[in-house]
This record gives structure tokens, sequence and C-alpha cells, in this order.
């Protein structure tokens, strides 16, 4: 017998929650739209909607995936970040909304500027980089991961935001020492691998069995990235340029002193939307 988008909705919400899934409502509606091809903000008409078996099947198939601790970005190939839709997979990190006030700082930065060269490091998915391009139309951005699956992706998502134009990408790694021929930069963005030996053995197992490792393990304190960007690609910035770092949760103050033990005074460290300090902002000076 056929049901309602909306008794799909109430089963797989129910079924979350038993599982004690955190975001039960969340991800339920998530998925219940996307199956559905229906708005999720748009949930009125939901209980006068019958489904087909085959979306029913489908969405039964998907929810055993996310009981299984599967990511349901994963699970549906795709994530909203700073109001646009990614396409994610197992080479990228999944999008987080507490890295959405680094771009929001990084973004009101560009706004400033004539037309300004963004450079975003460990760009993944490309989601930071991307979401300037897209608030930014005079903008350019050079993409730089170790990763070319990552960087595949960051394409892929610059053609469906309608910014490739202005976008490029470059294997690069942020453990060593930049591509000099990428130019000099205005603004760089950087969400590096930060997770510490301790912290990798306590990660949930949606992130730790599913999201790549590559982009989460920052050495035995986190910091091995911080330390060599601070000292090999501060040369990439243009004078008086600004960079965007996320951290771990208590990592703010030892990013910002790496940057002031070689010299760098102008930093400022923001809080992200859980009133977190997860953001360090650090105004060039070249070494």
């Amino acid at each position: 017998m056929s049901i309602t988008i909306n008794e799909l909705y109430m089963e797989i919400r129910k079924k979350f929650r038993a599982a004690n899934i955190s975001m039960a409502e969340l991800e339920a509606r998530e998925l219940t739209a996307f199956v559905t091809k229906t708005d999720k903000r748009m949930t009125a008409n939901w209980a006068y909607c019958y489904l087909d078996d085959n979306t029913v099947e489908k969405a039964r198939q998907m929810t055993n995936r996310r009981l299984n601790n599967e990511p349901l970005a994963y699970i549906l190939g795709e994530w909203d970040f700073y109001g646009y839709t990614f396409i994610v997979n197992k080479n990228v990190l999944i999008p987080r909304s507490d890295t959405e006030t680094l771009c929001e700082l990084a973004i009101e930065d560009a706004k400033t500027l004539e037309n300004p060269k963004v450079i975003d490091v460990c760009c993944g998915s490309g989601c930071i980089g991307l979401a300037l391009a897209a608030q930014v139309p005079n903008a350019r951005v050079v993409a730089v991961d170790i990763s070319e699956d990552a960087l595949a992706v960051s394409r892929e998502n610059a053609r469906r935001l309608g910014v490739i134009n202005r976008y490029s990408t470059s294997i690069g790694n942020a453990l060593e020492k930049p591509n000099e021929h990428l130019g000099k930069f205005d603004i760089m963005l950087c969400n590096p691998p930060y997770i510490t030996t301790d912290e990798m053995k306590e990660l949930d197992k949606s992130v730790y069995d599913y999201e790549p490792h590559l982009a989460l393990f920052g050495g035995t304190d986190g910091l091995e990235f911080y330390r060599n960007i601070a000292k090999n690609w501060v040369k990439m910035m243009n004078k008086g340029g600004r960079m965007y770092f996320e951290c771990g949760y208590k990592q703010a103050s030892d990013v910002a002193n790496i940057f002031k033990n070689l010299g760098m005074s102008d930093i400022f460290v923001a809080e992200d939307l859980s009133g977190i300090q997860r953001i360090v902002v650090i105004k060039a000076k070249n070494i």
C-alpha cells in the first residue's frame, strides 16, 4: 500500500531517533526531501502526496545506510553550505556550518577589494573558496589540495555554481613549500587537517570510518599544517593581505602564537556559530 511523503518522513525520523542520531529530525527531512524530489522548506503538502513503491524502497535503503553510520551527506552525494549546495563524496570532508563564520569574514574582506586574488589551501570540496567566488563577482580563486580527486570535486562544484571561469585548481601539499608560480594573493583561506593523534581515536564512527583521514589528521598536536604555512606560505601573500584559518576548538591561541613567533602581530580570533574560538585571522607580514 502506498504511503504519503509525510508518513515516510515520520518512519525515517522514528528510526533515526531510535538509533540516537543527534539531528534525527533534520536528517530525516533532508533524506525525505532528496528522495522524493521535493523542497525541504515546503513540507505542508507532504501529508497529501502519495509515493510509488520504488521511491519508498529507495528511501528505506538509504535509511539503512545511515543507520550503519554512513554520513547522510555521502548518501545523498551533496550537502548545503553558506546557502549553496555542494557535491560531496568520500574524497572530501563534509562541509560544516562551523566554517561559515570564516567564510563570512573573508567575503566581507574581499568585497572591499577591487579585484581580489584568493587562494584556498586544503580546499577539499571547494566550499569556502567557491562561496566567496559566488558572493564576490570580481574575485578570482585558486584552489590547492594534495588530492586530485578532491580537486575534481571542487571543479565540478565550480561548474555548478557558474564560477568556473574565475576558479582554477593546483595540486599542492600544504606541508611542503608552495608553488610560487601561482603568484601573490590578497586573501588566503585555509581549513587544514587539525585533528590530533588522541582526537583521531575518539572520532565518531561516521567520521572515522568514512571521511578521508588525509583531510583530518594534523599531526601529533594537530598543528603541523599551521607551522609550515606560517614558515613557507606567507610569501604567497601580497603586503597587507589577510589569512583566514579554521582550527580545533582548543587550538586558536596556539595557532595565533605560531604566527606571532614569526613576527606577525596583527592577529585576531573569532568565534564560530557555536561561540567557540575557531577562526584565526592574520594580516600577512612577508618573511
